[in-house]
C-alpha cells in the first residue's frame, strides 16, 4: 500500500521525526540517504518533484555534513504527512563553498530568506509550517476547480529551494503540537498565490516570525466575507483553530462589489458576528482593513468597507491593523517607482507583496499582542513611507509560472 493513505490516517503529533541526508551516503544511523534519483511517488512518500532535480555534491568526511544538494532555478523536496503543524530543520552550506539558498514551502509560502555562507561554513536554521488538507472535523472546504491541484491542498509537505547557490545537506521533520497557530482569512491580496509573477502578503508573512508560530493561509483569490463562508472556509479555521490562536481577517476588495443597497451593513454586521464567535471560543482576531489598489493613492477605492472594519475592531475591542493606511504611505513613498510593487491594478508582485507584508508585521510589532514576542530576531521597525529600494531588492524567483490573472480585483 503506498504510504501516504497510511499517514493520512494518524494526526500529525503521532507521526515519528524524520531525518533525511542529501548527497547520497547515508552511513549515519536515523538518516534516510537522498540523491537526485530519488523522485517523489505515492509509494515512497518522499523525493524530489518530478522535473525539478538538483544534483547531489559530496565534499567528503562526515556523511551528513560532507554531502548535499543544489541546484539552479529552484528544486523541491516533497514528504507525505498528515495535516498539522510542524518544525522544519535544515543544515545549509557547502564545506568547500559558499552558498545562498531561499526556502519556500508549499505554493511558495516564504520560510527562510536569503541564508548565506561562506567557505567552509554550515549553519542549521529552523522554522515551523503548517498543512492542512480540505476536510476538517464536520465537514470539507468547498474548493474552486483550479485549487485541487494546489499544492497548499494536496497530501504532503513540498519544500522549495532556492537562490543563488543553494546548498543543503539536511532536513529533521518534527511535529509541532504546541505551536502557535496563526490563520488567514481573506481575498487574492493574502492568498498563496501559487504561480509567478502573482505574490501576496500573507506568503511573505512567515518569513518574519520564529520558529513556534505556523502561518495558516486560509485566503482565496476572489474571496469575499460571505463567500469564505458558505465555502467552509471559515469554518474550517473554527474547527481547528485552539485557545491563544490568531485569526487574521482582510476582505473588502470583492465585498465591496455587492449591488444590494445594505451589502456594507450586511458585511459589518457579519464581521462583528464573526469576531464574537473567535473571541468565545479563545482565539484572538485581528482585524486587517485591506490596502488601496494602484489607484487609490489619493482617491478611497474601497467605497468604506475600511472604516467599517476600523468600527468592528472598535466596538468588539478586537486587534486593527490599518493596512489601508500604510499602503497609502507605502505608494506615496513609492512614487515613481509604484509601478515596480504591483503586477495588476491590484495584486502585487514579490517585491509588493513583500513591502505589503513589512506593513502588517509592522502592525503586529506595535501591537500589545504577545504574537509581537515571536517575531524574528531580525524584524526592525518598518516605515512605510519609506519603503526598500524596488532595485536592491534580490529575491529568486519560483520556476512555476502563469501569468492568468488570479480571481477579483
Amino acid at each position: 500500500m503506498p504510504l501516504i493513505p497510511l499517514l493520512a490516517a494518524l494526526p500529525a503529533y503521532a507521526v515519528e521525526p524524520m531525518k533525511f541526508d542529501f548527497g547520497g551516503r547515508g552511513t549515519t544511523a536515523g538518516f534516510t540517504a537522498v540523491t537526485e534519483a530519488d523522485v517523489y511517488t505515492p509509494e515512497k512518500g518522499y523525493g524530489f518533484d518530478p522535473g525539478f532535480a538538483p544534483r547531489s555534491e559530496d565534499r567528503g568526511g562526515d556523511p551528513v555534513k560532507g554531502d548535499f544538494v543544489t541546484g539552479d532555478g529552484g528544486f523541491y523536496f516533497s514528504v507525505a504527512l498528515p495535516p498539522g503543524n510542524y518544525d522544519v530543520t535544515v543544515l545549509l552550506g557547502d564545506l568547500a563553498g559558499k552558498s545562498g539558498t531561499t526556502v519556500k514551502a508549499e505554493s511558495r509560502r516564504l520560510m527562510l530568506e536569503n541564508v548565506v555562507t561562506g567557505d567552509g561554513q554550515q549553519v542549521s536554521r529552523k522554522f515551523t509550517v503548517n498543512i492542512r488538507q480540505p476536510d476538517y472535523p464536520g465537514g470539507r472546504v468547498g474548493l474552486k476547480d483550479r485549487e485541487k491541484g494546489y499544492l497548499h491542498w494536496d497530501e504532503k509537505l513540498t519544500l522549495e529551494f532556492n537562490g543563488p547557490r543553494p546548498c543543503v545537506a539536511a532536513l529533521d521533520i518534527t511535529p509541532a503540537p504546541s505551536a502557535t497557530t496563526v490563520y488567514l482569512l481573506g481575498d487574492s491580496t493574502v492568498t498563496d498565490q501559487p504561480f509567478e509573477p502573482w505574490n501576496s502578503w500573507g506568503q511573505m508573512f512567515p518569513r518574519f516570525f520564529k520558529a513556534g508560530v505556523a502561518i495558516s493561509n486560509n485566503a482565496e483569490s476572489g474571496e469575499s466575507l460571505g463567500s469564505s463562508l458558505s465555502a467552509r472556509r471559515v469554518a474550517k479555521v473554527v474547527a481547528e483553530m485552539r485557545k491563544g490562536d490568531y485569526v487574521f481577517i482582510q476582505f473588502g476588495h470583492n465585498d465591496m462589489k455587492r449591488k444590494e443597497a445594505d451589502a456594507l451593513q450586511v458585511f459589518e454586521v457579519g464581521l462583528s458576528k464573526l469576531v464574537k464567535e473567535l473571541q468565545t471560543k479563545g482565539a484572538i482576531p485581528v482585524l486587517v482593513t485591506s490596502m488601496e489598489r494602484k489607484a487609490g493613492v489619493n482617491k478611497d477605492t474601497l467605497a468604506g468597507y475600511p472604516d467599517a472594519v476600523k468600527r468592528v475592531a472598535e466596538n468588539e475591542k478586537a486587534t486593527l491593523i490599518d493596512l489601508h493606511a500604510m499602503s497609502r504611505e507605502l505608494y506615496v513613498g513609492l512614487g515613481e517607482n509604484l509601478d515596480a510593487a504591483f503586477q495588476d491594478g491590484t495584486h502585487h508582485n514579490n517585491f509588493g507583496s513583500y513591502e505589503i507584508a513589512r506593513c502588517v508585521v509592522e502592525g503586529v510589532r506595535k501591537s500589545k499582542l504577545p504574537l509581537a514576542a515571536m517575531l524574528a530576531d531580525d524584524v526592525k521597525p518598518f516605515d512605510p513611507s519609506k519603503p526598500d529600494s524596488a532595485a536592491d531588492f534580490k529575491y529568486p524567483a519560483s520556476p512555476v509560472k502563469n501569468m492568468t490573472k488570479p480571481d477579483g480585483n
